[in-house]
């Protein structure tokens, strides 16, 4: 009686899940003696969305369930329909249309009168997905098979370096004593050089040589020792290695994970991005952990409840930390391409000069980017793909995405980065819309830079239109759907607002801006005390206000349409002096948070983090037979592990597929160090 699923509590917290137990079910002929063995074999059946239309009969009970609802709705549990997903223990041999019969027979022979329920879909899962037969599961093993073998040759070959060097190291050590003669007693000290390393002896009084040790900086040692890209003598170091030798290294596991976990950061590094990215990537997760728990949770309605605390505003207000990654992406490319071209002469690299040298330009920029990100984010989507099929076939629930059939049609749309322009049903990896807009916007941003080098005025007067474009473009959406911001769910415009690059273009532009003032004045800004206090007390009281501040107030909408156009711009401009202020010495604390040390590996793997979190968070709500009960220590739990089961795999993709490519663009452009590279993206 348990496999099948009943009428269980919670129905007015929004429990809306009867699926029973696929596992018992599966398990009952299992476990059965001979005797109490069915003559077949039962297998789980899901009557998905029952939909509760209400009934007529039995006027008593009728208006005391209705009096429960409105006494419900007062606290802002909603009435109406119910579509409800119901599971059924039923022989093997029963089909769908078998389920749909039974359903209906047992409507029509109910006590009383008939039940108004109607039957939309049904669902079996029953494992009929084999994985063996799915091409794409086929690519990403001769995929990841590959990438595994060069990572032993690479890692190997990189330890094989390792020893060599330090065996030549110490043979020449060796053979530099016993060659030297000992000192007749007066003359000066003896120093043998090798390589980077000083030793020094000095003459002893009993004729012997008295060894004060060896000099040498810390940095040379760990370049001698670690760094495998050369050998300590220097007619090697000047010949390099070959291309195939710095393609093997670049899938060595040591050397990448020393990359990613490097505690220091170059001159073109701004610190403060780091602790930035690393906080956005937390409350990402967060969002997302929350609101895709609260769809499969037995006590759904209680969402509607705690919507109205204050602390909820944090999740609510969740969506600005994408505009925080579009406003980093849009500083990055702005204050690196400056310091780029100021280093660099554009026209000796392009071998051509004039409109074909920028066209040139243009391209080498969008190849780039291109190489960077899609590498792993094609490899993600692939194992998406796979994941979301085993889960249509074989689990309870069912995701709202059906990322199963949207990922095998419409992949190319990811792949050019174009699928925000699509409808939402079409998208495979809704969370990808980001990566989408964030590529358009690079594409627009890279074409201002260009012509900013020689018409900097140009370039400004449309990085403004641009930007009251948007602003207008959005608040003309807003108006025409009455879209309440803190009323509505955050995504109820997914396809009209969230998502679309025209909607959420302000904060990259104003981080372009950022960029270019952090550039022109090479960091270097003079404050007074009272304007940084004003500008700190400016800057963190409009964060606040921009999340928490809604909280209790419904807009007018007009009032709401301009919030809606304007607020993420304002959230970009908050943050524009976090990062000036500390980029330029007036931090203080915020700084040192924010440019901890310990933040910098898990900002130099967001981007991986991105792309795999949401896959584990499907799977894990996903996968079970029954819904979760949700409350706040749940969640607590819940996102922790989330967190860090996110973290450890993005370390793995990163390692992978991430850091490997980052390393063969700069065989291919060897004046970019690997942090430069690695910042291009989130």
């Amino acid at each position: 009686a348990d496999a099948t699923g009943r009428y269980t509590t919670g129905f007015f917290w929004g429990n809306n899940f009867w699926s029973g137990s696929k596992s018992l079910c599966e398990q009952l002929d299992v476990n059965a003696t001979m005797e109490d063995a069915v003559p077949f074999r039962r297998e789980h059946r899901l009557s998905l969305d029952l939909e509760l239309l209400g009934s007529k009969s039995h006027t008593f009970v009728h208006s005391w369930i209705d009096y429960l609802m409105r006494r419900f709705a007062s606290v802002g549990i909603r009435n109406g329909s119910r579509k409800i997903l119901m599971g059924l223990c039923l022989p093997s041999s029963c089909r769908d249309k078998d389920v749909l019969t039974l359903l209906k027979v047992a409507q029509r022979n109910s006590a009383s009168e008939p039940r108004a329920v109607q039957v939309i879909d049904v669902k079996i899962p029953h494992h009929s997905y084999a994985i063996w037969q799915d091409t794409t599961f086929w690519i990403l093993f001769i995929v990841t098979g590959f990438v595994a073998g060069m990572i032993f040759i690479g890692t190997t070959y990189d330890l094989y370096l390792i020893h060599k060097s330090k065996h030549f190291f110490s043979e020449n050590y060796t053979y530099e004593i016993s060659r030297a003669s000992p000192p007749r007693l007066g003359e000066t000290d003896v120093k043998l050089d090798i390589g980077n390393f000083t030793q020094t002896t000095t003459p002893s009084p009993t004729g012997g040589i008295v060894n004060h040790g060896m000099k040498c900086s810390t940095r040379d040692l760990t370049e001698s020792m670690n760094t495998i890209s050369s050998t300590t003598d220097s007619s090697q170091t000047s010949n390099k290695q070959g291309v195939i030798t710095q393609v093997l290294l670049s899938f060595s596991v040591r050397l990448n994970l020393m990359a990613i976990c490097d505690q220091s950061v170059g001159s073109d590094t701004l610190p403060t991005i780091h602790g930035l990215r690393s906080i956005t990537m937390g409350w990402v997760i967060l969002g997302h952990t929350c609101f895709t728990m609260f769809k499969y949770s037995d006590n759904m309605e209680y969402r509607r409840v705690v919507e109205k605390q204050f602390l909820f505003q944090t999740l609510n207000n969740a969506p600005f930390s994408v505009d925080t990654f579009f406003f980093i992406s849009g500083l990055l490319v702005s204050f690196l391409y400056f310091r780029t071209i100021s280093r660099i002469n554009i026209s000796e690299l392009t071998h051509t000069t004039g409109m074909l040298s920028n066209v040139l330009q243009y391209l080498g920029l969008i190849a780039y980017r291109f190489g960077r990100l899609t590498v792993p984010y094609m490899y993600v989507l692939g194992v998406n793909e796979l994941v979301m099929k085993w889960i249509h076939y074989n689990a309870v629930f069912e995701d709202v995405t059906e990322d199963h059939e949207t990922c095998p049609k419409y992949w190319w749309r990811n792949a050019m980065y174009i699928n925000t322009l699509f409808p939402v049903k079409e998208m495979c990896m809704l969370w990808s819309w980001y990566l989408s807009d964030d590529t358009q916007f690079y594409l627009l941003g890279c074409v201002l830079l260009i012509l900013a080098v020689k018409h900097f005025k140009v370039a400004a007067v449309f990085l403004v239109i641009f930007l009251f474009s948007s602003w207008c473009t959005t608040a003309f959406i807003a108006y025409d759907n009455n879209h309440i911001p803190n009323v509505d769910d955050p995504l109820a415009l997914f396809d009209k607002i969230y998502d679309k690059p025209w909607t959420r273009l302000g904060p990259y532009l104003i981080g372009m801006l950022v960029g270019w003032i952090l550039y022109k004045t090479e960091c270097k800004i003079h404050m007074n005390k009272v304007t940084v206090v004003v500008g700190w007390l400016v800057s963190l009281g409009g964060l606040f206000a921009l999340v928490y501040g809604l909280h209790g107030i419904r807009l007018h909408p007009v009032v709401a349409a301009a919030y809606s156009s304007l607020s993420h711009s304002l959230w970009a401009i908050a943050l524009s002096w976090i990062v000036i202020a500390c980029s330029t010495g007036h931090g203080g604390y915020i700084n040192k948070l924010l440019s901890n040390t310990l933040l910098y590996p898990f900002s130099r793997v967001t981007y991986c983090a991105y792309l795999v979190h949401p896959i584990i968070i499907r799977t894990m709500v996903l996968r079970p037979d029954s819904p979760v009960h949700l409350n706040t220590q749940v969640v607590g739990i819940i996102f922790f592990g989330q967190a860090v089961a996110a973290y450890i795999l993005s370390f793995i993709v990163s390692l992978m597929f991430e850091a490997p490519v980052v390393s063969l663009l700069k065989i291919l452009n060897p004046e970019e160090t690997e942090e430069t590279l690695m910042k291009l993206t989130m």
